[in-house]
Protein backbone atom coordinates (compact mmCIF):
# COMPACT_ATOMS: atom_id res chain seq x y z
CA UNK A 1 0.00 0.00 0.00
CA UNK A 2 1.38 3.33 -0.87
CA UNK A 3 2.13 5.17 2.30
CA UNK A 4 0.17 8.61 3.10
CA UNK A 5 1.87 11.96 1.41
CA UNK A 6 3.82 13.66 3.65
CA UNK A 7 2.71 16.85 5.55
CA UNK A 8 4.33 19.63 4.04
CA UNK A 9 2.39 18.07 0.21
CA UNK A 10 -1.13 17.64 1.95
CA UNK A 11 -0.46 21.48 3.02
CA UNK A 12 0.78 22.64 -0.43
CA UNK A 13 -2.02 20.46 -2.07
CA UNK A 14 -4.61 22.07 -0.27
CA UNK A 15 -3.32 25.87 -0.51
CA UNK A 16 -3.50 25.46 -4.05
CA UNK A 17 -7.21 24.37 -3.87
CA UNK A 18 -7.48 27.18 -1.22
CA UNK A 19 -6.02 29.87 -3.48
CA UNK A 20 -8.33 29.03 -6.83
CA UNK A 21 -10.88 29.39 -4.08
CA UNK A 22 -9.50 32.92 -3.03
CA UNK A 23 -9.16 33.85 -7.00
CA UNK A 24 -12.67 32.83 -7.29
CA UNK A 25 -13.88 35.15 -4.56
CA UNK A 26 -11.61 38.20 -5.85
CA UNK A 27 -13.38 38.08 -9.48
CA UNK A 28 -16.99 37.63 -7.83
CA UNK A 29 -16.21 40.83 -5.28
CA UNK A 30 -15.06 42.52 -8.57
CA UNK A 31 -17.74 41.61 -10.81
CA UNK A 32 -20.89 41.80 -8.39
CA UNK A 33 -18.90 46.33 -8.59
CA UNK A 34 -19.43 47.03 -5.04
CA UNK A 35 -15.06 46.79 -3.88
CA UNK A 36 -15.70 48.17 0.19
CA UNK A 37 -12.62 49.95 -0.13
CA UNK A 38 -11.10 51.14 3.44
CA UNK A 39 -8.06 52.83 4.15
CA UNK A 40 -5.46 51.51 6.78
CA UNK A 41 -2.47 53.47 6.77
CA UNK A 42 -3.49 56.17 3.74
CA UNK A 43 -4.65 56.31 0.03
CA UNK A 44 -1.35 53.81 -1.24
CA UNK A 45 -2.55 51.20 2.07
CA UNK A 46 -6.04 50.52 1.10
CA UNK A 47 -8.65 47.15 1.94
CA UNK A 48 -11.21 46.04 -0.09
CA UNK A 49 -13.73 43.24 0.45
CA UNK A 50 -11.54 40.98 -1.42
CA UNK A 51 -9.04 41.18 1.15
CA UNK A 52 -11.02 40.29 3.65
CA UNK A 53 -13.46 37.10 2.68
CA UNK A 54 -10.45 35.68 1.19
CA UNK A 55 -8.13 35.93 4.19
CA UNK A 56 -10.98 34.74 5.47
CA UNK A 57 -11.57 31.91 3.34
CA UNK A 58 -7.79 30.82 3.50
CA UNK A 59 -7.21 31.24 7.02
CA UNK A 60 -10.26 29.52 8.07
CA UNK A 61 -9.64 26.98 5.51
CA UNK A 62 -6.38 25.73 6.04
CA UNK A 63 -6.94 26.20 9.99
CA UNK A 64 -9.55 23.79 9.87
CA UNK A 65 -7.33 21.23 7.96
CA UNK A 66 -3.98 21.99 9.41
CA UNK A 67 -5.23 22.97 13.11
CA UNK A 68 -1.98 23.21 14.87
CA UNK A 69 -0.39 25.58 11.92
CA UNK A 70 1.01 28.83 12.70
CA UNK A 71 -1.05 31.12 9.80
CA UNK A 72 -0.43 34.60 9.92
CA UNK A 73 -2.48 36.94 7.28
CA UNK A 74 -1.80 40.27 6.11
CA UNK A 75 -5.51 41.68 7.52
CA UNK A 76 -6.14 42.03 11.36
CA UNK A 77 -9.59 40.13 11.06
CA UNK A 78 -12.48 38.41 13.41
CA UNK A 79 -11.79 34.30 12.83
CA UNK A 80 -14.90 33.29 14.44
CA UNK A 81 -17.81 34.55 11.58
CA UNK A 82 -16.17 31.97 8.38
CA UNK A 83 -19.76 31.09 6.29
CA UNK A 84 -19.02 27.59 5.52
CA UNK A 85 -19.86 28.76 1.52
CA UNK A 86 -15.60 30.29 1.96
CA UNK A 87 -14.60 27.20 3.34
CA UNK A 88 -12.51 25.03 0.38
CA UNK A 89 -11.93 21.96 1.48
CA UNK A 90 -10.38 20.35 -1.92
CA UNK A 91 -6.88 19.56 -2.83
CA UNK A 92 -4.54 19.34 -5.88
CA UNK A 93 -4.20 15.11 -6.81
CA UNK A 94 -1.49 16.16 -9.01
CA UNK A 95 0.86 17.31 -6.07
CA UNK A 96 -0.32 14.79 -3.66
CA UNK A 97 1.31 12.29 -6.24
CA UNK A 98 4.68 14.23 -6.26
CA UNK A 99 7.02 12.53 -3.75
CA UNK A 100 8.09 14.80 -0.50
CA UNK A 101 11.71 16.06 -0.52
CA UNK A 102 13.54 13.86 1.91
CA UNK A 103 14.58 16.84 4.06
CA UNK A 104 10.39 17.91 4.60
CA UNK A 105 9.51 13.91 5.22
CA UNK A 106 9.51 14.41 8.92
CA UNK A 107 7.56 17.83 9.49
CA UNK A 108 5.10 18.01 12.11
CA UNK A 109 2.06 20.86 11.97
CA UNK A 110 3.04 23.16 14.83
CA UNK A 111 6.42 23.54 12.77
CA UNK A 112 4.85 25.30 9.82
CA UNK A 113 4.18 29.05 9.68
CA UNK A 114 2.09 29.64 6.71
CA UNK A 115 2.29 33.75 5.55
CA UNK A 116 -1.22 35.08 3.47
CA UNK A 117 -1.92 37.57 1.30
CA UNK A 118 -4.96 37.51 0.17
CA UNK A 119 -4.84 40.30 -1.93
CA UNK A 120 -1.17 41.34 -3.48
CA UNK A 121 -1.38 44.78 -5.38
CA UNK A 122 -4.61 45.85 -3.64
CA UNK A 123 -4.49 49.35 -4.95
CA UNK A 124 -4.41 47.98 -8.49
CA UNK A 125 -6.80 45.81 -7.83
CA UNK A 126 -9.11 48.89 -7.28
CA UNK A 127 -7.78 51.08 -10.34
CA UNK A 128 -8.22 48.00 -12.52
CA UNK A 129 -4.58 47.01 -13.59
CA UNK A 130 -6.21 43.20 -12.65
CA UNK A 131 -2.80 41.35 -14.32
CA UNK A 132 -0.82 43.49 -11.40
CA UNK A 133 -2.68 41.05 -8.73
CA UNK A 134 -2.25 37.72 -6.53
CA UNK A 135 -2.59 35.73 -4.30
CA UNK A 136 0.00 34.58 -1.99
CA UNK A 137 0.47 31.71 0.34
CA UNK A 138 3.80 30.98 1.81
CA UNK A 139 5.26 28.19 3.80
CA UNK A 140 7.80 28.40 6.36
CA UNK A 141 9.56 25.98 8.24
CA UNK A 142 12.81 26.40 10.84
CA UNK A 143 12.34 30.01 9.45
CA UNK A 144 12.25 29.53 6.15
CA UNK A 145 10.20 29.74 3.10
CA UNK A 146 9.98 26.09 1.63
CA UNK A 147 6.60 26.03 -0.26
CA UNK A 148 4.69 28.54 -2.16
CA UNK A 149 1.80 29.43 -3.81
CA UNK A 150 1.23 31.79 -6.54
CA UNK A 151 -2.26 32.57 -7.85
CA UNK A 152 -2.83 35.49 -10.55
CA UNK A 153 -6.68 35.82 -10.53
CA UNK A 154 -6.70 37.85 -13.84
CA UNK A 155 -4.09 36.34 -15.56
CA UNK A 156 -5.01 36.01 -19.12
CA UNK A 157 -7.58 38.83 -18.56
CA UNK A 158 -6.87 40.61 -22.05
CA UNK A 159 -6.83 37.76 -24.12
CA UNK A 160 -10.70 38.04 -24.86
CA UNK A 161 -14.00 36.67 -23.76
CA UNK A 162 -13.76 33.09 -24.09
CA UNK A 163 -9.73 32.93 -22.57
CA UNK A 164 -9.54 30.97 -19.50
CA UNK A 165 -8.88 33.09 -16.34
CA UNK A 166 -6.53 32.80 -14.14
CA UNK A 167 -3.23 30.13 -13.17
CA UNK A 168 -1.79 28.94 -10.22
CA UNK A 169 1.98 28.80 -10.07
CA UNK A 170 3.24 26.41 -7.01
CA UNK A 171 7.03 25.32 -5.79
CA UNK A 172 8.61 23.70 -2.85
CA UNK A 173 12.19 23.81 -2.30
CA UNK A 174 14.35 20.56 -3.71
CA UNK A 175 11.37 20.09 -6.11
CA UNK A 176 11.30 22.87 -8.14
CA UNK A 177 8.22 25.17 -9.18
CA UNK A 178 4.94 24.54 -11.62
CA UNK A 179 2.47 26.10 -13.73
CA UNK A 180 4.46 28.57 -15.61
CA UNK A 181 7.29 28.56 -18.26
CA UNK A 182 10.72 29.58 -16.57
CA UNK A 183 12.59 31.72 -18.99
CA UNK A 184 15.73 33.87 -18.56
CA UNK A 185 15.86 37.79 -19.48
CA UNK A 186 17.64 38.46 -22.58
CA UNK A 187 21.42 38.27 -21.66
CA UNK A 188 23.34 41.24 -20.90
CA UNK A 189 20.41 43.34 -20.51
CA UNK A 190 19.85 44.94 -17.13
CA UNK A 191 15.74 45.52 -16.87
CA UNK A 192 14.35 46.73 -13.04
CA UNK A 193 11.45 45.61 -12.24
CA UNK A 194 10.47 48.24 -9.03
CA UNK A 195 7.64 49.58 -7.24
CA UNK A 196 4.71 51.65 -9.14
CA UNK A 197 2.70 53.22 -5.71
CA UNK A 198 5.04 53.37 -3.11
CA UNK A 199 8.59 55.45 -4.99
CA UNK A 200 10.81 57.41 -2.70
CA UNK A 201 13.97 59.09 -3.31
CA UNK A 202 16.09 56.30 -2.40
CA UNK A 203 14.04 54.02 -4.01
CA UNK A 204 14.98 56.02 -7.61
CA UNK A 205 18.07 56.43 -6.19
CA UNK A 206 19.05 52.72 -5.77
CA UNK A 207 17.35 52.24 -9.43
CA UNK A 208 20.09 55.44 -11.08
CA UNK A 209 22.78 53.38 -9.48
CA UNK A 210 22.14 50.31 -11.43
CA UNK A 211 22.07 51.99 -14.67
CA UNK A 212 19.39 50.05 -16.37
CA UNK A 213 18.73 49.24 -19.66
CA UNK A 214 14.78 49.58 -19.01
CA UNK A 215 12.83 49.98 -15.59
CA UNK A 216 9.25 48.56 -15.03
CA UNK A 217 7.31 49.60 -12.27
CA UNK A 218 4.23 47.40 -11.37
CA UNK A 219 2.25 46.60 -8.70
CA UNK A 220 2.49 43.75 -6.49
CA UNK A 221 5.82 41.49 -4.69
CA UNK A 222 4.02 38.00 -6.08
CA UNK A 223 3.60 39.95 -9.72
CA UNK A 224 7.38 41.23 -9.70
CA UNK A 225 8.89 38.02 -8.95
CA UNK A 226 7.09 36.05 -12.03
CA UNK A 227 8.35 38.85 -14.16
CA UNK A 228 11.61 37.30 -13.34
CA UNK A 229 11.10 33.78 -13.43
CA UNK A 230 9.63 34.50 -16.94
CA UNK A 231 11.99 36.79 -17.78
CA UNK A 232 10.43 39.68 -18.39
CA UNK A 233 12.84 41.44 -15.93
CA UNK A 234 16.40 40.69 -14.61
CA UNK A 235 16.22 42.03 -11.29
CA UNK A 236 13.49 43.55 -8.51
CA UNK A 237 15.06 46.34 -6.58
CA UNK A 238 12.75 47.65 -3.43
CA UNK A 239 14.98 49.68 -1.63
CA UNK A 240 12.73 50.94 1.22
CA UNK A 241 10.52 49.72 3.85
CA UNK A 242 7.24 48.15 3.42
CA UNK A 243 7.41 45.12 1.81
CA UNK A 244 6.12 42.37 4.46
CA UNK A 245 6.55 38.81 5.35
CA UNK A 246 3.49 37.64 3.44
CA UNK A 247 4.74 39.60 0.47
CA UNK A 248 7.74 37.83 0.33
CA UNK A 249 7.51 34.29 1.19
CA UNK A 250 5.58 32.67 -1.27
CA UNK A 251 7.42 34.05 -4.17
CA UNK A 252 10.66 33.79 -2.67
CA UNK A 253 9.81 29.72 -1.81
CA UNK A 254 9.36 29.58 -5.67
CA UNK A 255 12.07 31.75 -6.73
CA UNK A 256 14.47 29.58 -4.55
CA UNK A 257 13.02 26.50 -5.90
CA UNK A 258 14.16 27.49 -9.74
CA UNK A 259 17.73 28.94 -8.28
CA UNK A 260 17.17 32.42 -8.02
CA UNK A 261 17.79 34.43 -4.67
CA UNK A 262 16.21 37.39 -2.80
CA UNK A 263 17.13 38.82 0.16
CA UNK A 264 17.10 42.51 1.94
CA UNK A 265 19.11 45.43 -0.08
CA UNK A 266 21.74 44.70 2.17
CA UNK A 267 21.89 41.17 1.44
CA UNK A 268 20.82 39.70 4.24
CA UNK A 269 17.93 36.30 3.93
CA UNK A 270 14.35 36.68 5.39
CA UNK A 271 13.47 34.82 8.36
CA UNK A 272 9.61 33.51 8.71
CA UNK A 273 9.28 32.19 12.01
CA UNK A 274 6.37 33.07 13.91
CA UNK A 275 8.15 35.65 16.10
CA UNK A 276 10.06 37.92 13.49
CA UNK A 277 8.78 41.48 12.83
CA UNK A 278 6.34 41.42 9.70
CA UNK A 279 8.21 44.22 7.77
CA UNK A 280 11.04 43.79 5.30
CA UNK A 281 12.70 47.25 6.72
CA UNK A 282 15.47 47.05 4.96
CA UNK A 283 13.90 46.54 1.14
CA UNK A 284 13.89 43.55 -1.60
CA UNK A 285 16.98 42.62 -3.76
CA UNK A 286 16.12 40.02 -6.01
CA UNK A 287 17.07 37.73 -9.24
CA UNK A 288 16.66 34.64 -10.87
CA UNK A 289 20.33 34.74 -12.33
CA UNK A 290 23.63 37.03 -11.60
CA UNK A 291 22.68 38.34 -8.14
CA UNK A 292 25.95 39.18 -7.29
CA UNK A 293 26.16 41.66 -10.52
CA UNK A 294 23.27 43.44 -8.93
CA UNK A 295 24.16 43.91 -5.26
CA UNK A 296 27.65 44.38 -6.08
CA UNK A 297 26.13 47.62 -7.08
CA UNK A 298 23.59 48.75 -4.67
CA UNK A 299 25.40 52.00 -3.50
CA UNK A 300 26.26 51.80 0.72
CA UNK A 301 24.64 55.31 1.18
CA UNK A 302 21.17 53.13 -0.29
CA UNK A 303 22.37 50.16 2.32
CA UNK A 304 23.13 52.34 5.48
CA UNK A 305 20.20 54.35 5.39
CA UNK A 306 18.10 50.80 5.71
CA UNK A 307 18.09 49.21 8.59
CA UNK A 308 16.81 45.78 9.27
Amino acid sequence: SMASPALLMRVVASAYSVAEKAATIVRNVMSAGDLGIVEKAGPNDLQTKADRLVQMSICASLARKFPKVTIIGEEELPTDDVTEDLIEDGHCEEILKKPCPAQYTGIKEEELVIWVDPLDGTKEYTEGLLDHVTVLIGIAYGGKAIAGVINQPYYNYEAGANAVLGRTIWGVLGMGAFGFQLKEAPAGKHIVVTTRSHSSALVNECITALNPDHVIRVGGAGNKVIQLIEGKASAYVFASPGCKKWDTCAPEAILHAVGGKITDIRGNSFQYNKEVKHMNSAGVLATLRNYDYYASRIPNIVKESLVP
